[in-house]
């Protein structure tokens, strides 16, 4: 193993550490950032549920009613398309505002980042927790949903718990990653929100695979987001693996993600007293 890799697996032990050590105050820390982020506001922190559930609400009368896309009842697909399209809106939406926050999440915590013994670390990866509570009522939502219009919902799901974890790994390390670069480079945040915008058309989320062009099928493949929603279609709207290169995909890229992340973030994060 060379010392460049020994290096980085010892910044990934280190946050992973600290993580774990401080996991008390990162929970407190998720909690007061959705407190603090509708803070004055009259609906105050409803806003983190009625605002995904607006989204996801537009999306499905636009696609379902506008443009009125109809998949299911097949063997192929076994469900409607407001299940396809939630099955992959859902995750997306919380790895889109992951990134999105994470690029602020040092910058706007300056009396913090400057106190010596303070685990910085934990600043990004509360971000990404605070970004996930609401995924976990819109895939309620999707429950009830097929619940009521299927009376069942895929054995699979029983594999939820064991993807959220794959998906939290991979957006601390994006986020680890994100808020290093971003105390240094400002202009991140408006290019992540620039990708997260069309973002969401390069993944599977509104349409089928079998849909696209065979010369951009590729995009697809290497794009590591499609992964996770293919991996997400399995479980919420197959209810088999479909996908199962993709699992081996998100697992491997999760990991890799977080020792890179943690990597980025404690090289970075000396010189943070300075540029903040």
């Amino acid at each position: 193993m060379s010392s460049a890799q020994s290096r980085s697996q010892s910044h990934a032990i280190r946050t992973t550490k600290s993580l774990i050590e401080h996991r008390g105050l990162l929970w407190e820390l998720t909690k007061r950032e959705q407190k603090d982020r509708y803070a004055g506001q009259m609906l105050g922190v409803a806003w983190s549920i009625g605002h995904p559930l607006f989204l996801i609400l537009l999306y499905v009368f636009i696609f379902n009613f506008v443009f009125r896309q109809t998949v299911g009842g097949t063997a192929e697909l076994p469900r409607d398309y407001t299940s396809y399209l939630l099955s992959g809106l859902v995750p997306w939406m919380a790895i889109q505002e992951s990134m999105s926050r994470s690029c602020s999440s040092v910058n706007g915590k300056v009396d913090l980042v400057k106190q010596a013994v303070f685990p910085i670390e934990v600043l990004p990866v509360r971000v990404v927790l605070a970004s996930h509570q609401s995924m976990l009522v819109s895939l309620a939502c999707l429950i009830v949903y097929q619940l009521i219009k299927y009376q069942s919902v895929p054995s699979t799901i029983l594999l939820l718990p064991l993807l959220l974890i794959v998906q939290l790994v991979f957006c601390a390390g994006i986020g680890c990653a994100f808020a290093a670069i971003a105390a240094y480079l400002r202009d991140l945040k408006d290019i992540v929100q620039v990708f997260s915008t069309a973002g969401i058309y390069l993944v599977p989320v509104f349409y089928l695979p079998a849909w696209v062009p065979g010369a951009f099928k590729p995009f697809l493949d290497v794009n590591p987001f499609s992964h996770f929603i293919w991996c997400y279609q399995d479980i919420l709207y197959y209810g088999s693996f479909r996908h199962p290169i993709s699992w081996l995909v998100s697992t491997l890229l999760a990991a890799l993600m977080f020792v890179l992340g943690s990597n980025v973030f404690q090289r970075l994060r000396v010189g943070f007293g300075n540029v903040l």
